[in-house]
């Protein structure tokens, strides 16, 4: 017998923690395929932008495009994700994700086997990111779908939540494991392992059973689109944040003449996921737009003392205070976008909203790039952190506009 609650069961109705422990492992068994895809993606993180810079000699600006590039594939595949989330199975979406991580993991291998041909190196370099992009537009989407089909609508924000703490967990895990496998067996092994990850993978999903697709009405994916754009416009302009942090920050450590930048993303990694399984109740409690608005503050904070860090102590709880408030930003905005879309469209509901995040990383890559090469690295958590206020400011009009019942 599922352990979720029925259909018609109110969102406030108690849950006992047996029940509550019952659903959390459901979840927690489908997630799992989005740590080991972020696991793939943490791995390079720290790396690669060095890489490019470094080894082929390219600019910051070309380094921050080729991280771009994944984002701006998974951006681009979030419909069809969408789609064949609610035609077709999240089971197989996920499957097509993981086997374009083992192809992109081979064509990183080839990339780097190739690196005295600078050209030609950074254009496998760059498909290869796109097809990791794709498969985490794929598996993100899969997986959280996949979850709330489960475990039912009323742990949407559970679903989301447990999604991002094994999203950052494994970049928190995967960044600083990244930089020593590197330093013990060159960059060719990152290619080698991300092909060995998937291909595992893929071999612990096979037994494991789908769940019924959802029948009703498709809404066309740009009517959809439409309906949650005002909260996904939001969390796009509070996750720049986090693409700043996640494609600089070494170059960042580098420009001070400081060590250890992967730490930063450890750290922030782990404030993130703290936040989420201290407060992963927050948002049923206090409602989207009030958790929202306040993890963004404090996200702002956290850019701001980025900013004005004089050594890599404050750096850290800059890192920290970041990941704490941008822990509950993504769920609590999804929780309201989502409530905008029938359950026959979800998978279409969460591509579209999950639209808006991957174009923060798309475009903080090459904008802030921009503002790295033409007045400094510094900056770049400056102008992230007006982003920030901006985003604030959305949550908290799109508050004002929203029920009685869930406004601030």
């Amino acid at each position: 017998m599922s352990a979720a609650l029925p259909p018609d069961t109110p969102a406030n109705t108690p849950v006992s923690d047996a029940s509550s422990m019952a659903i959390t492992l459901q979840i927690v068994s489908i997630v799992i395929y989005t740590f080991i895809a972020f696991l793939c993606i943490g791995l390079p993180i720290a790396v690669m932008p060095g890489y490019v810079h470094n080894q082929l000699g390219f600019s910051a600006v070309v380094a921050g495009l080729v991280i771009g590039a994944q984002y701006l594939a998974t951006l681009l595949s979030r419909p069809v994700a969408g789609r064949i989330c609610d035609t077709i199975g999240t089971k197989r979406a996920i499957v097509y994700g993981l086997s374009g991580i083992a192809l992109s993991g081979v064509l990183t291998l080839a990339a780097i086997l190739l690196e005295r041909f600078a050209g030609v190196s950074l254009t496998i370099l760059i498909i290869a990111r796109l097809f990791l992009g794709a498969s985490q537009g794929l598996i993100g989407v899969g997986t959280i779908s996949w979850c709330i089909g489960q475990v039912g609508s009323e742990h949407t924000a559970r679903s989301i939540s447990w999604n991002g703490i094994a999203s950052y967990g494994a970049i928190a895990i995967g960044a600083p494991l990244g930089v020593v496998m590197v330093g013990a067996l060159g960059f060719a092994s990152l290619g080698v392992v991300l092909f060995l990850l998937a291909a595992g993978a893929l071999l612990l999903i096979r037994k494991k059973p789908a769940i019924p697709v959802v029948r009703g009405e498709r809404m066309p994916f740009f009517s959809v689109f439409g309906r949650v754009a005002p909260f996904g416009l939001s969390l796009t302009l509070s996750s720049i944040g986090y693409g700043t942090l996640t494609t600089f920050i070494t170059l960042f450590y580098v420009a001070r003449g400081w060590e250890g930048a992967a730490w930063c993303l450890t750290v922030f990694g782990v404030c993130f996921i703290l936040a989420r399984l201290l407060f992963i109740n927050a948002i049923n409690r206090f409602g989207g737009f009030r958790s929202a608005i306040v993890c963004i503050s404090v996200e702002t904070l956290g850019l701001l003392l980025l900013w004005l860090a004089p050594d890599t102590t404050f750096a850290l709880i800059g890192a920290g205070l970041t990941g704490f408030g941008l822990s509950l930003v993504y769920p609590a905005l999804g929780v309201e976008a989502i409530k905008q879309v029938p359950n026959s469209s979800r998978g279409a509901g969460l591509s579209a909203y999950a639209v808006f995040f991957d174009l923060a990383l798309a475009i903080a890559g090459p904008l802030m790039g921009a503002v790295a090469l033409g007045i400094g690295y510094g900056w770049i958590f400056f102008f992230a952190a007006l982003l920030s206020v901006a985003a604030l400011t959305l949550a908290v009009v799109l508050s004002r506009r929203a029920p009685v019942d869930t406004r601030v």
